[in-house]
């Protein structure tokens, strides 16, 4: 007999076997049954604070996920130089595999482990986001990163970077790089990172935003670039698994859906019910498939139902505008009518920054998408 669907040819499959078939079981009798996990659990997060730097100390210049031509990074040399520091360019930096990556896993994780394990450099600094950092998680142990705590500078792709030191238990600096230090490092954003490594701790405050939602709230800051943050939940790089956060989020060139996907991915793993309070930074040139006004319009229905307050329009990410925040570190945000503001709770002498007065040149679509690594 010829059987035509392929549902009559497992069950003819099965009469031959004798009529007996593979079953399982949803009882809650099973021996094997694992226990549903509270969302609202998670790990506790303790930041030591690396020491700031002074004049002379050495910072190292890596490259962990695309490649940055040298020029940046030489210019970038010179602009640390100008800031009394003395650069250390990593032995890998200036490779290029595969058409993007700075160098193969090994050689990107040998340049960290280098920076790390260098006593004479006190901070690091990467070259560029991109891609690459998700491959390079299992290939670092938390026990080095702890070893010898030392700043870490970057965004974007960098953000992978952030979440394995916050959960090996040091601070780091969610800030701008040498694509862009390249241009001069006069601007806001590398200025403040600048003095923020040096000891000159930001207190922003900022205006009001329509979808603001008031309230105040302290807690561990975790997150960064979305795409990047939200695939490494459940590894060793996510501090998402920490409790009483502060989530910040942004992105660049992702549509609406997208970023609606990943939202809904960390709410259904139950890292909203950790948080404490969100911080939304830039969504540059994102999608606008939906009527939605803007991303922070299509998000705050999600976030009002959590009775947090939630801080938008924080100019960090890969806007033209990109404030350092210092990442595992305890912080405080105050959301009200009139304004905001957010508050390291970190020794240092306090700089009060107004980022409503905080301008800067305007950066060409193109070049901000190749250095996000979304187009070359």
């Amino acid at each position: 007999m010829y059987i035509k669907q392929p549902f009559m040819w497992m069950v003819a499959a099965l009469l031959m076997m004798g009529g007996t078939a593979l079953t399982t079981s949803c009882s809650s009798d099973d021996d094997d049954t694992t226990p549903a996990v509270n969302p609202t659990d998670g790990v506790t997060l303790s930041c030591v604070k690396p020491d700031y730097l002074k004049e002379g100390d050495r910072v190292a210049l890596i490259s962990p996920s695309y490649f940055t031509p040298m020029e940046n990074v030489e210019k970038t040399a010179d602009v640390l130089r100008s800031w009394g520091l003395e650069p250390v360019v990593g032995p890998n930096v200036g490779k290029v595999v595969d058409g993007r990556y700075a160098g193969t896993i090994a050689e990107r994780v040998s340049d960290i482990r280098w920076a790390l394990s260098d006593p004479s450099i006190k901070a690091i600094i990467c070259n560029r986001g991109g891609y690459g950092t998700i491959q390079l998680i299992d290939q670092l142990t938390l026990q080095e990163l702890k070893a010898s705590p030392k700043w870490l500078v970057g965004f974007s792709d960098i953000s992978t970077l952030h979440g394995l030191l916050t959960r090996a238990g040091v601070m780091s600096v969610h800030g701008t790089m040498s694509s862009f230090l390249a241009n001069g490092g006069t601007d806001a954003s590398s200025t403040l990172m600048r003095d923020l490594l040096m000891g000159r701790v930001p207190r922003y405050e900022l205006p009001a935003h329509p979808q603001n939602i008031t309230g105040r709230a302290t807690g561990i800051l975790v997150g960064g670039n979305m795409c990047t943050f939200v695939p490494n939940l459940g590894s060793q790089a996510d501090a998402t698994m920490g409790r009483d956060l502060i989530l910040f989020m942004e992105e660049v060139e992702e549509s609406m859906h997208n970023i609606d996907r990943q939202f809904n991915i960390l709410a259904m793993n139950g890292v909203l019910e950790r948080c404490k309070g969100v911080i939304l930074g830039e969504f540059t040139d994102c999608g606008t498939e939906f009527t939605y006004e803007n991303v922070e319009a299509m998000l705050r229905p999600y976030l009002q139902k959590y009775n947090i307050p939630v801080l938008c329009g924080f100019p960090a990410g890969h806007g033209d505008v990109n404030l350092p925040l210092v990442m595992g570190a305890e912080v405080t945000i105050d959301v009200r009518q009139d304004g905001a503001s957010v508050q390291f709770n970190i020794d240092g002498e306090t700089q009060v920054v107004n980022t409503a007065d905080v301008t800067a040149a305007k950066t060409p679509l193109a070049r901000r998408m190749q250095l996000a690594g979304k187009w070359e």
